[in-house]
């Protein structure tokens, strides 16, 4: 096993967090790699749950696309907290693997999809109002097990109680929100953020466009095959986003990166869907430079721990 000691001599090594089933990381990840080596800093992929990885060997980890935890969410917060660098960190990914982190930050005046929560064994009708909804996992990621339901619709409400009571029959705490059809024309935003020398640092920003067509069926794989183009944020946008990250517990000068997902309310301005911490593709492959931007974030993240003694890795400016 290697001791993390060894990296102190040379280059700093970071490991680039994935799953088994991405042992050499998505594709937008892997453009990072490059970067990175200019900086002389080493990076590789290393699965999160594989028994045999040495986390104390390296000069910081950095989430990436560890995208089958959903399953294991306790056993991934326990993972995390046992990585001595971490990025982001543990706290962050237990409170950001929750989708119940939305009430906190619509409690801090971040405008947020209205949600209801249906936790297990809890009696639930569709809503008699007879929109369109959206029903899913409170843990969740890459839009599985997600429907999207017409209640005007009577085998559409069959469906939607079936959903609920299926994630709850597997101990899963379901989330239920008005879908937004705005989506349906404008697409999702998504504003990426990366660390800098004093806190977050805007990135650039895509669009992703609509994927709810209608109840779950199921997806194959790892997620959802997403429409993606870049993307001008504006400046309505930006003011929401930098909302969601101030109500961050702990912070947001701290993270490696954010990425805040927005979508235009029924009055046309925009509203938090999610505030990804844990492991957001940040499509670093739409945008000139964010490769390069990514790495620097790191590059910075490996300089702080080295100045506040929690890292060892030499090489690195401060």
């Amino acid at each position: 096993m290697t001791n993390h000691h060894q990296s102190t001599r040379g280059e700093p090594r970071v490991a680039l967090v994935t799953c088994a089933e991405l042992p050499e990381l998505d594709a937008d990840d892997r453009l990072v790699q490059g970067p990175l080596s200019a900086r002389g800093i080493a990076a590789e992929p290393a699965v999160w749950d594989d028994p045999t990885v040495d986390w104390t060997a390296y000069d910081l980890a950095v989430l990436r696309s560890p995208w089958d935890y959903m399953p294991r969410r306790d056993e991934f917060v326990a993972w995390a907290t046992r990585v001595p660098r971490l990025a982001n960190p543990a706290d962050v990914v237990r409170w950001n693997t929750d989708k119940r982190y939305l009430d906190e930050l619509s409690s801090a005046g971040v405008p947020a999809v209205p949600t209801g929560w249906v936790s297990p064994g809890e009696p639930w009708q569709p809503p008699a109002d007879r929109g369109e909804y959206v029903i899913k996992p409170a843990i969740s990621a890459g839009s599985r097990d997600t429907g999207r339901y017409d209640l005007a619709d009577p085998e559409h409400r069959r469906l939607a109680l079936a959903h609920v009571r299926r994630l709850g029959a597997a101990g899963r705490v379901s989330m239920v929100q008005p879908y937004l059809r705005a989506v349906d024309t404008a697409g999702e935003t998504a504003l990426l953020y990366l660390a800098g020398p004093d806190g977050l640092i805007f990135s650039h920003a895509i669009r992703k466009g609509p994927m709810l067509t209608g109840p779950d069926e199921g997806v194959e794989g790892l997620y959802r095959a997403e429409e993606v183009a870049p993307r001008t944020a504006d400046s309505a946008q930006l003011a929401v986003a930098e909302r969601a990250l101030a109500a961050v517990p702990g912070g947001s000068d701290r993270l490696l990166y954010a990425r805040v997902d927005l979508i235009p309310g029924p009055d046309g301005t925009p509203v938090l869907v999610e505030l990804e911490l844990t492991e957001p593709s940040l499509f670093i492959g739409y945008a000139e430079g964010a490769p390069d931007r990514l790495a620097e974030a790191i590059r910075i993240h490996l300089g702080r721990d080295r100045r506040s003694g929690h890292a060892h890795a030499a090489g690195v400016a401060p």
